[in-house]
């Protein structure tokens, strides 16, 4: 509300008016209270104009408070009808969890990345509608992109384009997916601090609905053990497992090749050149290590033991001389009780290659070595099932099938063809249980502490979180688009996805499992009613009470008027004020 005035030829008079838009959609005024004129107002106001302007100004003020506290508690009579039909096609449900997402999205600066985009090309559909729809889809709902498209109809805010448009876009999206990695982690360090000390690289397949070849789509070690044509994927994280940058490459394609392009580009373009580099032992060689042994960067990589020179493999075997991380007090392992069951131990040594002085860590933890045993136990007994049962081949391409437990011999009577006899091999799960427990570590850091680095490799374990986040829970596989472009797009998006989801656990506070946080966003519902207003229908917890707080509004009321829905969805494109 303000105040207006009116001058006649003989005075000047006071009103407080109120702007706002009538049943037809247009803006008008009405007069809420006359508050006198000039020389009326002088007497108790003044004794100047301007004196009466300020005491009349603050009457505006008093005004919209009292108008805003009614409407805060006023009261909506809505009218139902039994007997009137609801039309065909009508939407009254409708999902608001993508709001939440929307927030960080617009926090990412995503919609001013499409509009950088925009001025490079000639479209005229809307990239930062499509691209926003198909991430805040693909966490709520994820499916095809037709599928998507459908489901973006339910949100509160519908889709303006056509699925005609989705395609075009993915093709913008995979020539511009470089720039949108390099522009989001820049602006992703706004909402945190990266925690870039520290870099996880791992790499997964996804697996297509073909059996033929074609372009990156290659027959490769599917981690699945699928028989389709797969595509792989390399994908760094930092140190708290958020996303950094991915990159594709045939499915044919050796793992350990993948790493230097990736890691280059984030030196060069994200600005990335010191970091401790940690992986997995499958995708670390010579090489890759090598690139990783420089005055600004180490690593810290798992080591197969199996794998070790024979000299090696007996040293971590022989349960003597190990430490206790704890206290690095000495310890036999033969000697442990029951109170040693959550303790960790090591054993270091000097670890040379062909090109590189490295430090071998050894450790123990009996609480794997209990889980190994129990999951080989289970295992056995499958193999002495399929011994029951007559079933004895060996999945080769899976190197946790029982049936590697399952040996043959023939045996021969006198005169007569010899018989294949089937039974456990004792000896080979002998070997295996000596194992139990044992994990190796290889690094170049020769002054941190052996607790420190352990502590790095273990938490290698977000990165695995996350590719089973994307293939579990964002449905990233079977990929249903074929074109190239458009396969780059769809884990462009995925990736997208996947980073606003750690970011908002991460603002979570990791409070929350995936499943609670994703359930709390997909019943995140509201009914249209009578087209007046929104009803919530979700269950108001913990969880929606968190979301709230972090994105700056709330939903928790009875009723909430188209206006007011309309005003918590501009706050959710807003950026947050910093407290």
């Amino acid at each position: 509300m303000k105040v207006n005035t009116s001058k006649s030829k003989n005075a000047e008079s006071f009103y407080i008016k109120q702007s706002y838009i009538n049943s037809n959609g247009k803006s008008t005024s009405r007069t809420i209270r006359k508050l006198g004129t000039l020389k009326e107002l002088l007497i108790e106001h003044g004794p100047t104009r301007d004196d009466v302007v300020l005491w009349a100004k603050e009457q505006a003020r008093i005004e919209t408070e009292k108008f805003e506290q009614e409407k805060a508690n006023f009261c909506i009579p809505i009218t139902f009808y039994p007997n009137r039909k609801i039309s065909h096609g009508e939407k009254r449900k409708f999902q608001g969890g993508y709001l939440f997402l929307q927030s960080l999205y617009y926090e990412l600066s995503l919609n001013r990345i499409c509009r950088k985009i925009k001025d490079k090309y000639h479209y005229n559909y809307d990239l930062n509608a499509i691209l926003s729809d198909l991430i805040y889809t693909r966490i709520l709902e994820p499916g095809s992109k037709r599928s998507s498209f459908e489901s973006a109809k339910c949100f509160l805010e519908a889709p303006t384009y056509q699925l005609h448009d989705v395609y075009r876009a993915l093709s913008i999206l995979s020539k511009e997916c470089a720039l949108i990695q390099s522009e989001t982690y820049r602006n992703s360090n706004s909402i945190l601090k990266r925690n870039n000390g520290v870099l996880y690289y791992d790499c997964t397949n996804y697996y297509f609905e073909i059996e033929q070849e074609d372009g990156a789509k290659k027959y490769g070690k599917s981690k699945e053990h699928r028989p389709n044509p797969i595509v792989q994927m390399g994908l760094f994280t930092d140190g708290d497992g958020i996303p950094l940058a991915f990159n594709l490459f045939p499915g044919s394609q050796n793992e350990q090749t993948s790493l230097k392009p990736l890691e280059e580009k984030i030196i060069t373009e994200f600005g990335c050149k010191k970091f401790i580099f940690c992986s997995d032992a499958g995708l670390v060689s010579e090489n890759n290590r090598l690139l990783n042994h420089t005055k600004n960067r180490a690593y810290i990589v798992t080591q197969s033991i199996k794998k070790l020179s024979e000299e090696y493999r007996e040293l971590a075997l022989n349960k003597k001389e190990f430490r206790r991380i704890s206290d690095d007090s000495l310890v036999d392992l033969d000697k442990l009780t029951e109170d040693d069951k959550n303790e960790l131990f090591y054993k270091e040594e000097p670890y040379s290659s062909k090109k590189l002085e490295q430090r071998l860590l050894i450790t123990y933890s009996p609480k794997y070595a209990a889980y190994q045993k129990e999951i080989r136990e289970k295992q056995i007994e499958r193999a002495q099932a399929m011994l029951s049962n007559g079933k004895h081949k060996k999945n080769r391409k899976n190197p946790n099938d029982p049936a590697r437990f399952i040996d043959s011999e023939a045996v021969t009577k006198d005169g007569e063809v010899a018989d294949i006899l089937y039974f456990l091999d004792e000896e080979k799960i002998a070997q295996e249980a000596a194992y139990d427990g044992l994990y190796a570590v290889c690094t170049d850091l020769f002054d941190d502490k052996p607790e420190s680095i352990l502590k790095v490799s273990e938490s290698r374990r977000q990165i695995e979180a996350c590719f089973r986040t994307m293939k579990t829970d964002f449905s990233a596989r079977p990929v249903y688009v074929q074109r190239e472009d458009r396969i780059q797009a769809h884990f462009l998006v995925c990736f997208l996805a996947l980073l606003i989801y750690r970011l908002l656990e991460k603002k979570l506070e990791k409070k929350y499992t995936c499943e609670n946080i994703l359930t709390a966003l997909r019943t995140y519902e509201f009914a249209d009613i009578q087209g007046q207003g929104f009803m919530p229908i979700y269950e108001s917890n913990s969880i929606t009470d968190a979301l709230h707080k972090i994105c700056g509004f709330e939903t928790d009321y009875e009723f909430i008027t188209k206006r007011k829905m309309k005003e918590i969805q501009k706050l959710s494109k807003q950026l947050p004020i910093k407290s």
